[in-house]
């Protein structure tokens, strides 16, 4: 039992930028209590314990900026909390799930740490957060721990609870054009963009994916007669109902033939190059169980390629390979099969393995392909016999670049006629780099929702970017899946800002929603009243395709404990960085730490977006050289120095200027309209001027017409009348 202790105050997930980083994180508050005082380097056989269990150690760079720099860290002196952060994050590399971002800092009590890291699922960042704990303590005290079982645990609980390889490539392509992403269930629908201008997928089919082209890219019979319909080679064939009309079907074809099922997949049930009564029968009772229809068709003689269409063109393109087995003169089918075959690293059970393990009890076709050759499964060749074990289900071989612009214009063709944005195209030829016609080649299926593994990660060949190709095809050039999104922080009228800032984007036409402390609201209409200002109502707005914009209110608070509910927003307020006495919770304790908590609505302004911030409150003017995009001052007072400075650059900012509400930029100054024409609301406070300037540099920031402000300002500056509530 160990005699030391690092225990868990508290375990926060951070669902969106935060404090830490851009990305979600697991935030931990630990107290290493003694090991305090026992910095690494007096910990005697830690490094070599945790560089013997953990060899990948070796690649973090940390604070050093090089390979080797956490190793070093180690071997000069380093704090627990730091190490944990290290070994969490390589458990889940180890896990199957990539991340690289952690940090570990002092939280102002001795011993206690906030320890960041990035994770992609919160359960399995848990998990590997509480190993990291056990495996570091077993470490320290040189105590025994099953790396091993421990990592097998965490990959099993990754590839239960994260994304499929297939829809992670699609994620990470959007993400490389900076295209948010939603999971919006524990399966592999993802939303990709927000409001109205989103895409969803699941796997690789789109909402543009028709469930009418689906149907029929499950009915092979079907899609083979439209294919032929529209001038698309395809094998002649046709359903059957017996294993007597199957070699019926066979003979008015011509042998050699193959047998399937209707609406097969991955290769089941598949039996070629049939040439006998017994074995037509026989593959008629393998194919059965596999779909609801059997068919026959003619045998295509060549390889079986799987090309990947993604809207009008080819993006990949993949060559399957027969496999065999060679005789020792000692072993059986089954053993060769095992040690020849099975032993390729390459061959798994798991999704991200390109070549599938073989086991004759799940697939019972190849116990006929043997029986073809005369050989049982525990029949044992002769040293030097080859023995045919499959003929199908091993398309991992990347060809893109052989393909002949012919065959991706038929593949493409064929995609079409079935109705598919996303198809995979199998066919048979001898030689994809040559035209179909003049080999005999065929498509034999046209596949919806077609796995991309085989594609990302090729047994051998170039893997080809086809989450990319996916994600440029959902989102054309110059889209990024992004509404106009207004973030306000702070606690100065951040409530009425946000309101009337939402219903100015409306008096735009744009139908918006806001997510404020006082309700949830939809143009205006208020869909539930409450404390709405929290990072799930803020994801719920963001799953609204009826919306064009939204608005969003945060406090210190509910930045620290969840982060923001979007990624990055066009335009993001900061009204000033009061601290609240509640925030010592957080070990917000200094009027300085509150720079760290309100910067994160600034960090996170698009490049094309711009900061409103109340320039006279000189830490949150500070804020100014923290934006990546533009930033516009607002204050009472129309001539402080930052604000002139930040004209003289050629800055923007909204002032109150001899009673007016003004606009200015460089030199020139216009006013919007008086103080004055302010109107009364009934049964609510009146408008604070202070209020409103930051409305207006929000308005501004957007790009609405000044004419437009003005009409708004007088209109629809009242909060709805009548609130509708809506069950939830």
């Amino acid at each position: 039992m160990s005699s030391h202790t690092i225990k868990f105050l508290r375990v926060t997930y951070l669902g969106g930028p935060n404090i830490w980083t851009y990305r979600p994180v697991l935030e931990a508050w630990v107290d290493i209590g003694d090991l305090e005082d026992a910095p690494s380097n007096t910990l005697p056989g830690l490094y070599e314990r945790l560089t013997a269990w953990l060899p990948g150690l070796v690649e973090h760079r940390c604070g050093v900026g090089e390979r080797g720099g956490f190793l070093q860290r180690l071997r000069e002196g380093t704090w627990a909390a730091h190490i944990l952060e290290h070994l969490a994050i390589e458990l889940q590399n180890l896990a199957g799930m990539k991340v690289g971002f952690g940090k570990a800092r002092e939280a102002g009590e001795r011993g206690v740490y906030k320890v960041a890291v990035r994770t992609r699922h919160e359960a399995v960042g848990r998990a590997c957060l509480l190993a990291a704990r056990d495996l570091l303590l077993a470490a320290i005290d040189d105590l025994p721990f099953d790396v091993a079982g421990t990592i097998e645990r965490l990959r099993e609980l990754a590839d239960r609870r994260c994304l499929g390889p297939s829809t992670a490539c699609i994620v990470d392509g959007a993400a490389e054009r900076h295209i948010p992403s939603i999971r919006l269930t524990e399966g592999n629908l993802v939303q990709l963009g927000y409001g109205a201008r989103q895409r969803r997928i699941w796997t690789a089919e789109t909402d543009l994916t028709g469930a009418i082209a689906e149907g029929i890219a499950g009915d092979k019979d079907l899609t083979k007669r439209l294919l032929a319909s529209c001038g698309v080679p395809v094998p002649e064939g046709r359903v059957v109902e017996s294993p007597e009309d199957a070699w019926e079907a066979a003979q008015d074809i011509g042998l050699p033939v193959a047998v399937k099922p209707v609406d097969g997949n991955h290769g089941r049930g598949v039996s070629l190059d049939l040439t006998t009564r017994e074995d037509v029968e026989e593959a008629y009772r393998l194919a059965l169980p596999e779909g609801s229809e059997v068919i026959v068709e003619r045998y295509v003689p060549g390889n079986e390629h799987r090309l990947l269409v993604v809207g009008s063109r080819v993006v990949a393109a993949a060559r399957g390979e027969a496999v065999w087995v060679t005789g020792d003169g000692r072993s059986t089918v089954v053993e060769l099969i095992d040690s020849q075959l099975n032993t390729d690293p390459r061959r798994g059970e798991a999704e991200d393995y390109p070549l599938n393990r073989i086991s004759l009890d799940e697939e019972p076709a190849i116990g006929l392909e043997l029986a073809r050759q005369g050989f049982a499964p525990d029949g044992v060749p002769a040293a030097g016999q080859r023995v045919l074990v499959q003929r199908n289900g091993n398309v991992a071989f990347d060809v893109t670049d052989r393909l002949h612009p012919s065959v991706a214009e038929t593949a493409t063709r064929a995609a079409r006629v079935v109705g598919l944005d996303i198809a995979g195209i199998d066919l048979v030829a001898a030689d994809i780099a040559r035209p179909l016609d003049e080999q005999g080649g065929a498509i034999v299926e046209v596949n919806a929702g077609p796995g991309l593994l085989m594609h990302l990660k090729p047994a051998a060949g170039t893997p080809r970017p086809v989450g990319q190709a996916i994600a440029d095809h959902l989102f054309p050039h110059g889209e990024t899946g992004r509404i106009p999104l207004v973030g306000i922080s702070g606690s100065d009228g951040t409530t009425a800002i946000a309101h009337l800032v939402s219903q100015l984007i409306t008096c735009t036409g744009k139908r918006t929603g806001l997510a404020s402390r006082d309700g949830l609201y939809v143009g205006q209409r208020l869909v539930r009243a409450g404390n709405c200002a929290d990072w799930r109502t803020g994801q719920q707005l963001l799953m609204n395709r009826g919306l064009d914009a939204a608005v969003f209110e945060h406090d210190a608070r509910a930045i620290l404990a969840e982060g923001y509910a979007y990624d990055r927003c066009l335009v993001g307020v900061v009204t000033d960085m009061r601290m609240e006495a509640s925030l010592a919770e957080y070990y917000i304790r200094e009027p300085g730490q509150m720079h760290t908590v309100m910067r994160t609505q600034v960090d996170v302004v698009l490049p094309d977006g711009a900061a409103v911030l109340h320039a006279a409150d000189p830490a949150v003017a500070e804020l100014a050289e923290l934006c990546d995009g533009a930033v516009v001052f607002y204050a009472l007072e129309p001539d402080l120095p930052v604000i002139a400075a930040h004209r003289a650059r050629g800055g923007s900012a909204v002032i109150l200027r001899d009673g007016r509400f003004v606009v200015a930029a460089g030199d020139s100054e216009t006013p919007v309209f008086d103080l004055a024409a302010l109107p009364a609301r009934t049964g609510e406070p009146p408008l604070q001027p202070l209020h409103v300037l930051a409305a207006l540099g929000v308005a501004r920031a957007l790009g609405i017409p000044l004419e437009l402000i003005r009409a708004g300002v007088e209109t629809c500056v009242s909060r709805p009348v009548t609130a509708l509530a809506v069950p939830h």
